[in-house]
């Protein structure tokens, strides 16, 4: 145990930051691998494939806030070191997966890890750090997971290159490492039996609804309609019982009072429209320079990796707008129409030949600066609003707005390209879903106008728990 006397911030801030890297980098980097896996397994369609990153994404969604709550009630140390060892056994699963639905287990096993991850590591950095020191670590914690979105591709491809296996094997030696020096470093913090125990059942209905909603977008070229009525239907179902639930229940996954400050509410609205453009054009992006270009994945990995690089130089942008009073919503706004332009000349420049500079760069830097603008002024602007008590549980919902997003931008790009077999075959299959995406962008915009605060509202009557830390930013 790590007494309090001996704790070093700098130490701590460190190694809950590469906890959090490693949770936000499986994210990002299995899509330069995705070709490759499929190639491994042969017979497999796209449809199947997409349960490698939507299992990942709905399940690291849906575990956010139960389990920061159990670790907060039973001790966040112990939930961070279950959450490494729960994500390292599984990447090394992962990398051994004898078929494509054992890999798709595994990644839903490594996703519960991570979804411990973020909440914990948060909740023991503002134990370890003093009140007035505790924005500027938690920024910084913040950043990890930008850095681990911004290299996830390049990395994979780099690893992809020697075999897709090696991306989850690179976990093993970075999660063992973290493991250990949490042990000896990171001090333990709890709140007990003030924590109050999280509505399971009601998670289980979140994840299922989800699932279902993602398996009949994915599913709609294959199955006949009714068959994927019926389990959209199902879907829908499952998220009405959640939401009359979360009404009714002591602590609800999602907080209905939460959503009523405006700002909020938006915030979430805007999130969720843009990360089903995100996920799907990264996606997007990933399959036409190596299905169509024959990129290998380490060329595609550096092909991506410029419109990330301009996440942060437009993240300093658009703090500085902020600073001078510019309403978040209108900067966001702003940046996702910049992605929607990115995008569309894109789609409109793109051929069989590869043009990279003249039909992809220009739209992918046009992309990642809109991006920049766009994404950290969400996830600062949505809690803004919120008491400070609440400023966890408000990232949390915000992260789990981002990852259903994520989700179902990836059915949907499966859902309009179908089994597509080369160019031009594929061609209209690309321009409908990178104009889906643009769609998707613009209508982000419209929502990210509604995040503008139009004067002060009183807090949300919501239990005052000051010590509640239940998720991140990332």
């Amino acid at each position: 145990m790590v007494e309090q006397s001996q704790v070093r911030p700098g130490r701590v801030l460190a190694v809950l930051s590469a906890a959090s890297f490693l949770a936000g980098l499986d994210l990002f980097i299995v899509n330069v691998a995705f070709t490759d896996i499929g190639r491994d397994f042969a017979g497999q369609s796209m449809a199947d494939l997409s349960w490698v990153l939507n299992g990942y994404a709905i399940v690291f969604a849906a575990l956010l806030v139960p389990l920061g709550r159990l670790a907060d009630r039973y001790g966040r140390r112990r939930g961070l070191v279950a959450g490494l060892v729960v994500f390292t056994v599984a990447s090394q699963a992962c990398a051994s997966a004898p078929s494509l639905w054992w890999l798709v287990a595994f990644r839903v096993v490594q996703a519960a890890g991570a979804a411990a991850l973020i909440p914990t590591s948060l909740g023991l950095l503002l134990a370890a750090y003093p009140a007035a020191r505790r924005a500027g670590a938690v920024r910084i914690w913040s950043a990890s997971a930008a850095v681990a979105a911004a290299a996830g591709p390049a990395v994979g491809g780099v690893l992809v290159d020697l075999s897709w296996r090696w991306v989850f094997e690179i976990n093993l030696p970075i999660g063992i490492a973290v493991t250990l020096l949490a042990l000896r470093l990171v001090p333990d913090s709890r709140e007990g039996a003030t924590a109050r125990v999280p509505d399971l059942p009601g998670t289980v209905a979140l994840t299922a609804a989800v699932a279902l909603l993602a398996l009949g977008l994915v599913k709609i070229n294959d199955w006949p309609g009714q068959r994927t009525a019926l389990t959209i239907a199902a879907a829908l179902l499952g998220v009405t019982w959640f939401w009359f639930r979360s009404r009714r229940h002591p602590a609800p996954v999602i907080e209905p009072s939460l959503l009523a400050v405006r700002t909020f509410s938006w915030s979430n609205a805007t999130i969720l429209l843009f990360s089903v453009a995100f996920a799907a054009n990264l996606l997007l992006g990933v399959l036409w320079m190596q299905q169509i270009w024959h990129y290998s994945p380490i060329r595609t990995g550096l092909a991506v990796a410029p419109g990330p690089l301009m996440v942060p130089i437009m993240a300093i942008v658009a703090g500085r707008l902020a600073a001078r009073r510019m309403p978040a919503g209108l900067i966001t706004a702003v940046g996702c129409m910049l992605c929607a332009l990115g995008v569309v000349m894109i789609a409109m420049s793109l051929g069989p030949a590869p043009a990279y500079l003249s039909g992809l760069l220009p739209g992918w830097l046009i992309g990642g600066a809109g991006v920049g603008l766009a994404l950290p002024t969400i996830l600062s602007a949505a809690a803004v609003d919120l008491p400070s008590h609440r400023y966890a549980t408000g990232s949390a919902v915000v992260t789990m707005s981002r990852q259903i997003g994520t989700v179902l931008g990836v059915s949907l790009a499966v859902a309009i390209l179908g089994s597509p077999h080369g160019y031009p075959d594929a061609h209209n299959g690309y321009l409908n879903a990178w104009l889906m995406v643009a769609g998707f962008m613009a209508v982000a915009a419209i929502a990210a106008l509604g995040m503008n605060p139009r004067r002060p509202r009183p807090s949300p009557n919501v239990p005052d728990t000051e010590t509640e830390v239940i998720a991140g930013t990332s």
